[in-house]
């Protein structure tokens, strides 16, 4: 038997060539347990909803950041809980999103700097 899939849906060769990522690393993704199919056709392939496809953009943009695994996964429940929580809880996953926030800014800090060297590097090499 087959999950129903939502009306808007995609392969996971059309997903992976939205995301600029292979389908190997979105099996990978799946593998972990990061992002799941939203369906299946008859035949057994993955079909994927806009909604996999944001979880998957947001997971892609956290790797050039060097979010481990884990934290990916913490994020993510984070994201989920936070659309359908409220009062104390709502509040403790803001705080827990927020210190992702922090943490993201500072990540993107040490990036900047790291290709403002690059270029420095460049303009070195190009001098000789």
């Amino acid at each position: 038997m087959t999950d129903r899939a939502p009306a808007s849906t995609m392969h996971i060769g059309e997903l992976a060539e939205r995301t600029g990522l292979s389908t190997r690393t979105v099996r990978h993704y799946d593998d972990v347990g990061l992002l799941h199919p939203t369906g299946r056709t008859e035949g057994g392939f993955r079909l994927y909803s806009d909604d996999d496809l944001q979880r998957l953009l947001v997971i892609r943009r956290m790797k050039p950041l060097g979010y481990s695994l884990e934290q990916m996964a913490e994020l993510l429940s984070i994201l989920d809980g936070l659309q359908a929580a409220n009062g104390s809880e709502r509040d403790r996953l803001q705080r827990e999103l927020d210190a992702y926030v922090t943490d993201t800014e500072e990540r993107r800090a040490k990036l900047a700097r790291n290709l403002d060297w690059a270029d420095e590097f460049l303009g070195i090499l190009r001098q000789h």
